[in-house]
């Protein structure tokens, strides 16, 4: 009786710290009020003062934290832009890599040279470059070997190891949609896409009182995908910017990408960027309308109840893109390392084979 008494208390005192827990949880988890998105790193842009590159970078400033998402191709190119913004990347809370492709990570080292202990967050891979671990159960024993020709003596760690490119930076690798932080959240995505399978990705979504807001590095996994995936957190999605990786403009991707964000759902603002490719810029404009924001190098914008691009001096102004920026971004793709961007910047159909049979 004294026991099933005592088990009864707990139980009791258990569930009346659950319900007091309740409300604090709810508290933490109201939505953001707003949300603010600074450009970085592009290939096309109108400040003179920033250095046009292919890659991609953007600061994420919500709820007081200040997050990097993706770092740009290169680290001097990186740092002269931040500092022409005047944003101190030492003042960083945390970084987010979308991905492994070199022009995302490759100003990864000078952050940390100036930032080392900024927490990262990063796609778990099995043997990627931000590090990464499998069971050793991964590959078959055979106990009839001699010692010295098996693994570990025939003795292996529950858990491999692997190293990262940057020893002792603070990665957390991510393979599953996470929240990170109250009302900072990351989906985990892998592409099925030919020339990109398997290949894992992260983008950021900052859940806000006026709908979700979506940063995308490359959107591998197709950026309807990833939308889909942040509606779950926020039915209502107020701003997706960055990478749509649809740079080749075939129509039909474009169309199935345009009726998923604009008619199922009813993505209030877009800003993209970086791979979106020049002819999908112009089709995502004319579907899109003013609802259809210009993100070049240098562009900022403060999301609350309404969407406004900022200029150098905090004014709000709506530019749209010149020819002299389409000129831009095919120069700056030329010089990719991803041969079906060279291809598209000689004004070449990498897949024009392919649309012959």
């Amino acid at each position: 009786m004294k026991t099933k008494f005592c088990l009864a208390k707990i139980q009791a005192a258990v569930l009346a710290a659950a319900v007091l827990l309740v409300p604090a949880l709810q508290a933490t988890a109201a939505p953001a009020n707003s949300a603010k998105v600074t450009v970085l790193y592009d290939a096309f842009g109108k400040d003179q003062k920033l250095q046009k590159d292919w890659g991609y970078a953007a600061l994420i400033e919500v709820d007081g934290k200040r997050i990097l998402f993706d770092t740009g191709n290169n680290g001097d190119i990186l740092k002269k832009n931040a500092a022409a913004k005047k944003v101190d990347l030492r003042k960083l809370d945390l970084v987010v890599m979308s991905h492994r492709h070199g022009d995302h990570m490759g100003g990864l080292a000078y952050v940390l040279s100036i930032n080392p202990k900024v927490k990262i967050f990063a796609p778990k891979e099995g043997f990627g470059v931000y590090g990464g671990d499998l069971p050793s159960s991964f590959y078959p024993k055979d106990a009839t070997l001699p010692v010295e020709q098996r693994y570990y003596d025939g003795k292996p760690p529950d858990v491999l190891h692997f190293g990262s490119a940057w020893p002792g930076a603070d990665i957390k690798l991510i393979d599953k949609d996470t929240e990170i932080a109250p009302n900072i959240h990351l989906i985990a995505q892998v592409s099925d896409k030919k020339g990109t399978l398997e290949l894992r990705e992260l983008s950021l979504v900052i859940n806000t009182v006026n709908g979700a807001v979506i940063i995308v590095g490359c959107s591998h996994s197709g950026v309807e995908n990833i939308v889909t995936a942040a509606a779950q957190i926020n039915p209502k999605i107020q701003f997706v910017g960055g990478g749509f990786h649809l740079i080749q403009g075939q129509t039909e991707e474009v169309a199935k990408v345009i009726t998923a964000l604009r008619d199922t759902y009813k993505v209030a603002y877009i800003a993209p960027g970086h791979c979106t490719g020049e002819l999908t810029f112009t089709a995502l404009k004319q579907a899109f309308g003013d609802h259809f924001l210009y993100a070049g190098l240098g562009s900022v914008f403060e999301l609350k109840d309404t969407v406004k691009v900022l200029t150098a001096k905090g004014e709000a102004v709506r530019p749209k893109m010149t020819a002299e920026d389409f000129h831009n971004l095919r120069n700056h793709l030329a010089l990719s390392d991803d041969a079906e961007h060279i291809q598209l910047a000689e004004g070449v159909d990498p897949h024009a084979h392919a649309h012959q049979h």
